[in-house]
């Protein structure tokens, strides 16, 4: 049975964003419809909406931990906030960076930013890696971390 990773960067290879892999492939495991994970997570591709802000792999990270251990009250956040601060610290500390237009050395928010990003081939190079991890990272903290 393959992997968190494994879905993801599958799913990403199929050309959909960062944030729909990461989401989706953790989508069944919490009950959530793997389409709708899709739908969820379709705004946050390219650092939110193609203007190279945050990471759409990081994005959708959150958006499973906030599946998994999300507050449903308005008090409890802590704990959810805690988790995604350590998710967001280890991503950082592999990457250099939670901005999209940072780990690719492009502003996609720039005009022809996307396309220069497509060009250019990081899209394909770097982005796997991102949506691996980022994968990866949620998978080790839901595995060693109360419920």
């Amino acid at each position: 049975m393959p992997t968190a990773p494994e879905i993801a960067v599958s799913t990403f290879a199929a050309n959909y964003s960062c944030a729909q892999s990461v989401l989706s492939a953790f989508a069944n495991q919490f009950g959530l419809p793997v389409q709708t994970a899709l739908k969820l997570a379709s705004p946050f591709g390219g650092g939110i909406a193609r203007r190279g802000e945050t990471c759409g792999a990081v994005t959708g990270a959150l958006l499973v931990l906030g599946l998994a251990r999300g507050a449903d009250q308005p008090s409890g956040k802590d704990g959810i906030y805690n988790l995604s601060q350590e998710f967001m610290r280890r991503f950082e500390e592999k990457h250099g960076s939670l901005l999209c237009r940072e780990l690719l050395d492009f502003d996609p928010a720039a005009p022809d930013g996307w396309q220069n990003i497509k060009a250019s081939g990081k899209s394909k190079t770097i982005c796997p890696f991102l949506v691996r991890d980022a994968a990866g990272i949620v998978q080790t903290l839901l595995e060693t971390t109360q419920t």
